[in-house]
Formats: structure tokens, sequence, C-alpha cells
């Protein structure tokens, strides 16, 4: 899962970052307006933590733009600005949850998980794919009971293409949820290949149907019969 970090207090953010990364999502950065406004325009995200002040622009500017563009990503305003009319406003326009500075990390992670939870699964802490268990709180993947030891990207890999069974995913759009914004500098796609042969080679292994197919040309979809 992809986090967009938008918040100008470096020390703060990199603190964020190492935590969540320590959960393992996978994040970004962003530290003024602008560069915000980019990414938010260019990348996909999971969700992304919004502070209100920023250098440059407003937080709340800048969410009425994600939502004008009908990007249904969650959004978590992160923000000193405590006031009921900060927090009102940014929920009318479309933020998702308000949490004020300053907040336990571990408060913001599971506000994180339950937003991703809520918006991609239906609420649900277990997700079921055929014979494929997917405890999401636990982060285990299991087949008819026997537990499968994944490494965190073929985990992430497992959990993108469920959460978007029966959709085409295209490689590009792959390796943007693998490796983030550093997808606009590689050359190729082939660790792509290497990941989904090592993931279903694991499932096939455990026991598991041949539920990720290649549609030439386009990419990859999970097929469920």
């Amino acid at each position: 899962m992809k986090i967009l970090i938008i918040e100008d207090e470096r020390k703060l953010s990199d603190s964020i970052r190492s935590y969540l990364e320590s959960q393992k999502y996978l994040c970004e950065q962003a530290f003024d307006f602008a560069d915000a406004k980019l990414k938010v325009g260019v990348y996909d995200y999971d969700c992304v933590l919004l502070d209100l002040m920023l250098p440059g622009g407003d937080g709340i500017d800048l969410l009425r733009e994600i939502r004008a563009r009908r990007n249904p990503v969650g959004v978590i305003i992160i923000s000193a600005k405590d006031s009921l009319e900060d927090k009102l406003t940014g929920l009318q326009i479309g933020a998702d949850d308000y949490l004020p500075k300053p907040f336990p990390l571990p408060e913001l992670s599971m506000r994180i998980y339950a937003l991703i939870r809520r918006k991609e699964f239906s609420t649900t802490n277990v997700l079921q794919a055929g014979e494929v268990t997917i405890d999401l709180l636990e982060r285990t993947v299991s087949i008819d009971g026997t537990v499968l030891e994944l490494t965190k990207t073929e985990y992430e890999l497992l959990l993108f293409f469920i959460s978007n069974r029966g959709k085409v995913i295209t490689k590009s759009a792959i390796a943007e949820h693998l490796s983030g914004e550093m997808a606009d500098m590689l050359d190729n796609f082939d660790f792509i290949y290497s990941h989904i042969k090592n993931l279903k080679a694991k499932l096939s292994d455990s026991g598991a149907a041949d539920h990720i197919k290649t549609i030439y040309g386009m990419g990859y979809k999970w097929i469920e019969s």
C-alpha cells in the first residue's frame, strides 16, 4: 500500500515515513504545495496524509483539487490547526479523517489501516479470493489453511492483484505501485516479471489455481473461476 506524506516539517515527515515503512507501507514525501500538487496529479496512492499549512499554498485548496478531479484516494488531514471550522471544512470537501497534531504514530497507522480497509475491502479484516486468504491486520497469506512465506513485495503484489480482480493491470501500473515515483526512472520492467514469476510459483506450490493471467500486449489480470 502506497502513502503520500504531505508535511513541511521534515523531521516529523521523516519520523512518520520511518514508522509507516516499518509497518510495511511504501511511503513518498512532499514538503510544499507545488510538489504535493504534482505528485497527486501524476501518481496513484492508497492514502494521502495532508497537512493544511504548506509552503506555497493551503492544504484545503489541494484537497479541493483532488476531489475536483474525482480522485478517490483516501485523505487524512494531519494538522496543528485544530479548530472546529477547519475540521468541518476539510470533511465537507472530502477528507476521510482528521487527526490533530501531536498524535501517536501507532494511532496514525491504525487510522490509515481502517481507511484503506474501508475503501478497498468493505471493512473486513480478512480478504478471500478463491482458495487464497489474506489477513490484512496480520499481513499473512494462506492457502486452505497453510501459511505462505511471501516477501514484502510479493505480498503487496498479491494484494494489488486481488484488490483489482477482474481488471487488466498494466506493467507500468504495477511498477508504480511497487516502486512509487522511482518507476519513472526504470529502463524496463524486468523486475516485475521476476516478482510475478516467484509469486505464481509460491501459489502453485501451495496448491492454488493459476489466477494470475497474462493479457498479452496489455498486462495481467487476476481471474477466479
